[in-house]
């Protein structure tokens, strides 16, 4: 079992593969490709050979959920429990939330990354209300990341989109707060700092354990990826420079970060105001940036509309899956998909 698995580009039946690659390994560090390519690419074939993903089901059926107050679900994150919590409810934790007020992070669980999940009838575990830490429009954006130094859950989310909040938990239902890690003035010129997610990933250079990658809205109103290090996991310092800008991905926008390990070399995938996902080399350091094009298209069809965003991968039995927000905006839900 492993939360983060080498994963990648990927389509649905009905959209034809292209490769984005051409010239990539030559160009190096810095390099933009173009949005389009047209020679077609083996069907297991993506950037840094990463597999390819095809849409498998809805995590859930949304509108039978107990907990469902706008009709829509963004941001999942998917957790392995074995070895990690005293008697789990499943094999596997599915965090995620509504986008609009009020939000609520939410937790549903399964014994297979095939689902169909079951939601915890104690939905939000985390709620806009949380006195006396915070009491807020909305929360939302939930990244559990399995801090194996502490061996708890630690839970990003923010509330509102300008502030990033932590709390921590040993059983990955009932949480603790720890506090804010992370908020716009804390970053001058930005207006949102949100949807982060939060790896073990050392940096020696930089003495550090943790990475994180997160969106920063600026006041000209463009969306970007910013990224930041920390020793704790609690403290941290932030390149005040985006890490990946959409300008350099022919994109208006760019959200929903996360990191990718393959090759001796690190990865960020995020997606785009076009409606896929696509992919950038920033190097076990981050000090490359490589873009290389698209990782994942998005169906025409039901759910996903157009739009595939903010992914989270698990591996069941040595194959990888995709959990990602499907649909609209305002009317999206959580969809798995499996490698081809």
């Amino acid at each position: 079992m492993s939360d983060h698995p080498p994963s990648g580009r990927g389509r649905s039946p009905a959209v034809s593969r292209r490769t984005l690659l051409r010239g990539a390994a030559v160009l190096g560090a810095g390099a933009v490709l173009p949005g389009a390519a047209a020679a077609p690419a083996a069907a297991a074939s993506g950037p840094a050979g990463f597999p390819s993903y095809r849409y498998l089901r809805p995590a859930f059926d949304k509108k039978a959920l107990a907990y469902n107050p706008t009709g829509e679900f963004i941001f999942p994150t998917i957790r392995g429990t074995a070895g990690r919590l005293a008697s789990p409810m499943g094999r596997y934790y599915l965090y995620y939330a509504p986008h609009d007020a009020p939000g609520g992070i939410c937790l549903a669980y399964a014994d297979s990354l095939e689902g169909p999940f079951t939601e915890y009838r104690g939905n939000p575990i985390v709620a806009r209300g949380w006195s006396p830490h915070h009491s807020v429009s909305h929360v939302s954006s939930p990244h559990v990341m399995w801090n194996s130094a502490a061996r708890e859950m630690w839970l990003y989310y923010h509330g509102e989109n300008t502030t990033t909040r932590l709390a921590r938990s040993t059983d990955g239902v009932h949480f603790r707060y720890q506090g804010v890690v992370l908020n716009t003035g804390m970053l001058p010129g930005t207006t949102e700092t949100s949807y982060a997610r939060v790896f073990e990933h050392p940096i020696p250079a930089r003495g550090s354990r943790y990475v994180m990658v997160f969106m920063r809205n600026s006041t000209s109103n463009s969306r970007s990826i910013g990224w930041g290090w920390s020793r704790d996991g609690i403290s941290w310092t932030y390149d005040r420079e985006p890490l990946v800008r959409p300008s350099e991905v022919g994109a208006a926008n760019i959200s929903g970060p996360h990191l990718l390990t393959r090759n001796n070399s690190a990865y960020v995938v995020y997606h785009t105001s076009n409606g896929g996902m696509r992919v950038t080399e920033v190097g076990g350091d981050f000090t490359r940036r490589v873009h290389l094009g698209a990782f994942h298209y998005p169906m025409s069809g039901a759910p996903d509309n157009g739009r595939a965003a903010a992914p989270s991968f698990g591996t069941d039995g040595g194959v990888h899956y995709m959990f990602y927000e499907a649909g609209d905006r305002l009317g999206a839900t959580i969809a798995i998909a499996r490698e081809v």
